[in-house]
């Protein structure tokens, strides 16, 4: 074999060996990658279930407010209430070493002084309810009248009127068991179903609820575009008057709203539409976690010392406002 054979074969066998180490840091390198990024989802996994449970704890310290809130209030919600206080962003390990519960947390992939948890109730009652356009299988008059009277304070489309009425008539009437009937939406955002436009629907939503059943308008903490538009012939500087007057001191029941307003024939006539007590409510959540940020809102019914979560929805973004303005005046609801 000669000389320049010899070379030629170790040059190739050098460059077989280059290529197999090669091959081999390729397929390790890729293996390391793999594992790094299963370990990557299985913590973000891990942290995303983590702070679902920690959610859910303050959805229940939410439900203890109003179960408590039941037993010392005497029947009447108004915006003086514990309950209606926001829980501006804190530290979630102050919430543990207040109740001693840090050792829950020590194996947990959060880390509880680097977690920030916030959060309010909403008082649902507070906003006209969709639900009750329709009643005994036809369009409710004092209701739509309501609804006309916001829709001409916010002024909207009276078509998109026109279409929440035939909808909301075509989907309750005889809870949407006809066969065209359009689904039911569940939630607020759900309405979109409907065919109403987004500009509409956010204009309504400090305004306008979709309630599991049909509800009253609780005086003591509508906004005063809600009172207004809740009693018909009600000039607008009352209804502003009246959310000043529950500040000093709410309205005890619906002959509280006549002894304080005595010549006023529109709130007479409307006393009927109008309540002092609130069922359901609202519970917003948010927790913050680096870049992770985990949104819920739910809807909770309460009846009597009963506080039961009817739906809830992930992803919700609680709005800065709500924060800033309190709990039961929903945010840009004036």
């Amino acid at each position: 074999m000669s000389h320049g054979t010899r070379l030629g074969q170790r040059g190739a066998a050098l460059l077989a060996a280059m290529l197999t180490v090669t091959l081999v840091a390729t397929i390790a390198a890729s293996a390391v990658w793999q594992q790094w990024r299963n370990l990557e989802v299985e913590g973000a996994e891990r942290t995303r279930v983590q702070a679902a449970w920690l959610l859910l704890g303050g959805l229940d310290f939410s439900r203890q407010i109003l179960r408590h809130d039941a037993r010392t209030s005497g029947g009447t919600d108004s915006l003086t209430e514990p309950w209606s206080v926001p829980l501006a962003e804190a530290r979630l390990s102050t919430f543990l070493q207040a109740t001693n519960n840090q050792s829950n947390i020590d194996d947990a992939t959060i880390d509880a002084a680097q977690a920030f948890l916030s959060g309010a109730v909403v008082d649902a009652q507070a906003r006209l309810n969709i639900r009750n356009l329709v009643s005994s299988n036809a369009l409710n008059l004092p209701a739509q009248r309501q609804f006309e009277r916001l829709f001409e304070r916010l002024g909207l489309p009276s078509a998109e009127l026109t279409l929440l009425n035939q909808q909301a008539l075509a989907a309750l009437r005889s809870e949407g068991k006809a066969a065209n009937a359009p689904l039911l939406p569940r939630t607020y955002k759900e309405l979109a179903w409907w065919g109403l436009s987004p500009a509409t629907l956010a204009a309504l939503e400090p305004y306008v609820a979709l309630l599991p059943q049909t509800t009253l308008v609780n005086i003591n903490t509508a906004s005063p575009t809600v009172i207004w538009a809740a009693v018909d012939g009600l000039d607008f500087a009352t209804a502003q008057q009246i959310a000043q007057m529950r500040t000093t001191k709410a309205f005890e029941n619906t002959a509280d709203i006549k002894q304080r307003f005595p010549n006023n024939q529109a709130l007479a006539a409307a006393i009927g539409l109008l309540d002092v007590k609130t069922a359901y409510f609202e519970v917003w959540a948010r927790l913050r976690f680096d870049d992770l940020v985990v949104q819920e809102k739910s809807l909770v019914y309460r009846q009597g010392l009963s506080v039961s979560t009817v739906v809830r929805e992930r992803g919700a973004a609680m709005p800065a406002t709500l924060l800033a303005e309190g709990g039961s005046a929903f945010p840009g609801g004036q």
